[in-house]
């Protein structure tokens, strides 16, 4: 093992898959010259040259619509975006083309891509820039959904989503690139679909995904110091879900609470209630709780940002609600 941060373990992960195979290549905004906007890719193009690091126009829909067009042709693209927000303009080649080619071809072609870049807050940069966007994506067909929470998630994945036959949106966050943590030297492939165990625990389940997974781990270490043990699961990918874990601990801990960045209608948060309420009725003792970003636009001060988000005082609070209902 050794420390590397969040943009490293990437960074190894393509660079990985693309000395492994030659029909594999980036394409971007940034990407090449400039390093990537956040440095992802440093280095990629001097390896790996002009033809496989590729620099685009800021033309999202564009660049999106070479991608598909590559996969059905031979080639395995990663595409990224500097932001998620701006994937809104590429989303008829996402939704529209790549998700429907393998059903609408009668599963003549298959479209691996990758399209991956940052989601949710980054700090300070409004509303158009901080937004969510798991839910919209996890709900189409033909498409999987990974948001990984720390470097070892993140090189483990990606290698499993770039060799997937599938079209991949793989979310990640500004405010991870730097986190650190620990990643093998040697090669490893996580499954897409099978959630982690993060903390076990007895009393309740604590659900999360992505960034948020900071939130949830932080709730349970103030609910340790109670004497309260929280079982924190990181769901990983949010199509497929791992619904079976899910069942599985509440049937244990017979309480769940779920955490999620996103705004609360028609969210990630709705369907894992809906679901083990279907599934684990009756092991549950209390109603299952979650915690959402305000249903508003993001704002840009700080202090809104703070009251908006999940955090770790809200999740604690949910946690004891739901253990001491009456």
């Amino acid at each position: 093992m050794r420390t590397i941060q969040f943009r490293e373990a990437l960074r190894e992960a393509m660079s990985e898959e693309m000395r492994r195979d030659a029909s594999i290549f980036l394409m971007g905004e940034e990407v090449a010259q400039y390093n990537g906007a956040y440095k992802v890719s440093q280095g990629m193009l001097d390896e790996f040259g002009p033809e496989r690091i590729i620099d685009t126009p800021i033309a999202e829909l564009g660049f999106a619509g070479i991608g598909v067009g590559a996969s059905m042709n031979g080639l395995r693209p990663i595409i990224e975006f500097m932001t998620f927000n701006f994937s809104l303009v590429a989303i008829d080649q996402v939704i529209n083309s790549a998700a429907k080619m393998m059903s609408m071809s009668g599963g003549q072609y298959t479209c691996p891509i990758v399209f991956r870049g940052p989601t949710g807050n980054a700090g300070m940069l409004s509303s158009q820039h901080s937004q969510n966007f798991e839910n919209w994506y996890a709900n189409t067909p033909g498409l999987k959904v990974v948001v990984p929470s720390n470097p070892y998630d993140a090189k483990g994945l990606l290698k499993a989503a770039i060799r997937d036959n599938d079209p991949v949106i793989f979310m990640e966050s500004e405010l991870m690139y730097g986190d650190k943590g620990e990643v093998p030297e040697e090669e490893y492939i996580l499954e897409i679909g099978k959630a982690n165990v993060a903390r076990p625990g007895k009393d309740v389940t604590i659900v999360s995904f992505g960034k948020m997974m900071k939130v949830a781990l932080g709730a349970a270490d103030e609910l340790a110091k109670e004497g309260i043990e929280a079982e924190v699961i990181d769901l990983r990918s949010v199509r497929p879900i791992d619904y079976a874990t899910l069942v599985e601990s509440v049937k244990k801990t017979n309480r769940m609470v779920v955490v999620e960045e996103a705004w609360p209608l028609a969210s990630i948060s709705s369907e894992l209630a809906y679901h083990v309420q279907r599934y684990a009725f009756d092991y549950l003792d209390a109603p299952i709780a979650r915690i959402t970003s305000a249903d508003v636009p993001l704002p840009y001060a700080p202090t809104l940002i703070e009251a908006a988000l999940p955090n770790i005082g809200r999740t604690v609070k949910a946690v004891k609600d739901v253990l001491y209902r009456k």
